[in-house]
């Protein structure tokens, strides 16, 4: 009988996933000669509209000079030359307007977002902003104070040198091995005019989504992305290669006056996003290390020896390159065997896999927990944009779901004792300064 109510609410869970992740259709934009295309979901509870336009291939991969494409999104929330940062602050303030520019490793994204009777004012703002960035010397010189506060802080966050460290050596020799956060050094010499370069060579509607969703019929939502996306020009479109991940173990030190141990740690993960079986690497991700307590890592490395506070380790897949990675904080006296506990776990997980009890786990959690994942609009559209951007059929993610459920121990461990690359671990360790 139990079972019988399992099966049915999972049915229920599913159908009423399918019902939410179809609302979601991919729609298209025409300007010029070229079809852009628009993720959209109309959502009328709240009277709020919600816009993004997505510049692929103009993100921190693409920077011309180390942490150019970061400037270049700060110069862009600095508002228009004509108005100033401050003037332009207020007017989206008084009609409770959010715009905002930020870059990942891909993409450059421009948010514009406001209650319906003040999106078309919203719009404006932003042709304002694209027609006439605030191109100062006055703006850019706060942009770059700003940016040095930040490196300034992140030479005392041991997490992240050690995750920068482990970076350069898993992808030696490649655009992922370098500091595109910027460094003092490539910050100071990027000028204004290298910024407005960037920008006008990385943002066009030739490599452009838009993610539109809220109270606005599809109708509206492409005569105001055709209206941004008209005023933009054709940029060159070179995507990012294949980057090859170190297949060999190796460990780096750097010493810093610090009072515990931080290990950053990677290995190569043969697994393309063009797969289908991506739900095995979701369940295989979350028992490995991706769901916290109950975890093989938490389980070791907290839990049995009390090595650590937190540890995780998560597969990381994208258009172009592949690879767990993985962190932790311990003592200075225990750093060697909290590196030898990591290293056994993933050594047993990929020869041993995984038991029945683990897989029965992972599946109730992450059947259980999907509804949580897309109850708000602007989680449904991140994910229906995630399914397109990766080439895949929106529904996907219900797809895997039913395939999670469906899944046996063979085939799990089948997949997991197949990617033994994953064991090739290299780690990155900050440590006490030793003199």
């Amino acid at each position: 009988m139990r079972k019988i109510i399992f099966f049915i609410k999972i049915i229920i869970i599913v159908m009423m996933l399918e019902g939410v992740l179809m609302a979601a259709t991919i729609e298209e934009i025409q300007i010029n000669n070229k079809t852009v295309p628009m993720v959209f979901e109309e959502a009328k509870k709240l009277p709020i509209v919600s816009m993004q336009f997505i510049f692929e291939n103009a993100g921190q991969l693409s920077d011309t000079k180390d942490g150019i494409a970061d400037i270049a999104s700060r110069v862009m929330n600095e508002g228009t030359k004509a108005e100033g940062s401050t003037r332009f602050a207020t007017t989206l303030d008084a009609h409770a307007i959010e715009l905002h520019s930020s870059v990942g490793r891909e993409s450059f994204v421009i948010e514009v977002s406001s209650l319906k009777s003040e999106f078309t004012y919203a719009i404006e703002r932003l042709k304002a902003l694209l027609q006439d960035p605030n191109y100062t010397q006055e703006a850019f010189e706060q942009v770059i104070r700003q940016k040095f506060g930040w490196i300034k802080q992140k030479e005392s966050d041991f997490d992240y040198i050690s995750s920068v460290a482990l970076r350069s050596e898993l992808f030696k020799g490649s655009v992922l091995a370098r500091a595109y956060d910027g460094t003092e050094e490539s910050i100071k010499s990027i000028t204004l005019e290298e910024v407005e370069a960037f920008i006008s060579s990385r943002i066009g509607y030739n490599n452009a989504s838009v993610v539109a969703g809220g109270d606005i019929s599809v109708e509206e939502a492409k005569r105001y992305g055709e209206a941004v996306l008209s005023i933009l020009g054709v940029v060159d479109t070179n995507a990012t290669s294949s980057i090859v991940v170190l297949d060999k173990q190796t460990t780096i030190e750097k010493q810093e006056e610090t009072q515990q141990a931080y290990l950053s740690f990677g290995s190569p993960f043969y697994f393309s996003y063009q797969e289908k079986d991506q739900y095995k690497a979701k369940i295989a991700e979350y028992l490995l290390g991706g769901g916290g307590f109950g975890t093989r890592m938490m389980e070791e490395i907290r839990v049995k020896r009390g090595l650590a506070y937190s540890v995780y380790a998560t597969f990381r897949t994208s258009k172009y390159t592949s690879y767990l990675s993985g962190a932790l904080q311990t003592k200075l006296s225990t750093q060697e065997e909290a590196k030898k506990i990591v290293q056994e776990v993933v050594d047993t997980f990929v020869s041993k896999g995984i038991t029945n009890e683990e897989l029965q786990k992972a599946k109730k959690f992450l059947v259980g927990s999907e509804p949580l994942r897309t109850e708000t609009l602007s989680q449904r559209l991140s994910r229906a944009y995630n399914e397109f951007y990766y080439n895949r059929p929106l529904g996907f993610s219900a797809d895997q779901l039913r395939l999670i459920d469906s899944v046996t121990l063979e085939e799990m461990n089948a997949f997991i004792t197949s990617h033994k690359e994953i064991a090739k671990l290299s780690f990155a360790i900050v440590t006490k300064n030793k003199m």
